[in-house]
């Protein structure tokens, strides 16, 4: 009897860990894979998200005095940099956040430091 309460404690153990394990994958692997979203890039109004070593769609516009929100969405290490130098974050780690208010009228390129491909544009009305 006691042989048969240990094994059957070994495979619920086993089981859980299986389960836990399963559970905790992203929804899709490999490099830039995401935690909760299956890899989409979206931008919306004033908010850039970061998946799969993308920002968003790549340009969004908006009106002069919006403040833009960048959200790191990857695994990886991101930063948002202004190809002319006006702003720029520190390193962002998965979930963290970064904003900036435009204020003047203009088209703002930026870029990640650490993954040459990543670029988009704020245009600002």
């Amino acid at each position: 009897m006691k042989t048969k309460n240990t094994l059957a404690g070994l495979l619920l153990i086993v089981s859980c860990n299986f389960l836990i394990l399963a559970c905790s994958k992203g929804g899709s692997s490999g490099y830039g894979s995401t935690n909760n979203t299956g890899g989409t890039t979206s931008s919306s109004g004033n908010t850039v998200s970061m998946y799969n070593m993308q920002f968003g769609t790549g340009s969004i516009t908006v009106k002069a005095g919006t403040t833009v929100t960048w959200t790191n969405g990857d695994n990886m290490i991101h930063d948002v940099i202004a190809d002319d130098a006006s702003f720029k974050s520190a390193d962002m780690k998965y979930g963290d956040t970064y904003t900036h208010t435009f204020d003047t009228k203009g088209t703002f390129a930026y870029h990640c430091s650490y993954h040459s491909g990543m670029k988009g544009t704020v245009v600002v009305n």
